[in-house]
C-alpha cells in the first residue's frame, strides 16, 4: 500500500463480497446488467453492505456446458457469495429472499435459484497487499 493510502481509500476500491451468477444462456436475452443490478440489490437489503461494495461476475452457460437437476427449469441460477464470515443467521435470511425476489423480476422461480455462501475470515481476505482483519472496513459484518 501507498504510504499515503489510507484503510478508507482501500475499503472504497476493494469490494467485498465476491458474487458469481451461473446460469443458462438465452434466457437473460440481453438483460445481464440488469440482472447483476437485481442481485446488487439484494446483497445491499440481505448484507447491510455500502452502495460502493460492488464485484459481481455473471457467467452464462450453454446447454452443452451445464447439467442441472432434472426438475429445474431453463432459468435454474446459482449464486454463489464469497463473504466474510460473522453474518447472522436473520442476514443469510433476509439475502436469500431479496435474491428470490429480485430474480422473481425476471421470472426466474425461486426454486429454481441456489445461493450459497462461502465464509471466508477476515485475515484470510487480502485487500491491497493487507489481510482484511487489519484494515477498517467502514461497515459492520456481524449483522
Amino acid at each position: 500500500m501507498a504510504e499515503n493510502q489510507t484503510d478508507d481509500a482501500i475499503t472504497e476500491t476493494m469490494p467485498v463480497p465476491s458474487t458469481r451468477i451461473s446460469t443458462r444462456q438465452g434466457w437473460i436475452a440481453g438483460r445481464p446488467r440488469a440482472v447483476i443490478e437485481a442481485v446488487q440489490r439484494a446483497l445491499l437489503t440481505g448484507l447491510l453492505i455500502p452502495e460502493h461494495d460492488r464485484c459481481i461476475f455473471l457467467q452464462e452457460f450453454d446447454d452443452d456446458a451445464l447439467i442441472t437437476p432434472p426438475t429445474k427449469g431453463p432459468q435454474y441460477t446459482v449464486i454463489e457469495i464469497t463473504l466474510f464470515s460473522g453474518r447472522s443467521l436473520d442476514a443469510k435470511r433476509r439475502l436469500y429472499q431479496a435474491i428470490s425476489d429480485e430474480l422473481a423480476l425476471f421470472d426466474v422461480p425461486a426454486a429454481d435459484i441456489k445461493v450459497v455462501l462461502i465464509e471466508v475470515d477476515p485475515e484470510n481476505w487480502g485487500l491491497s497487499g493487507k489481510p482484511a482483519s487489519e484494515i477498517d472496513l467502514g461497515f459492520k459484518i456481524d449483522v
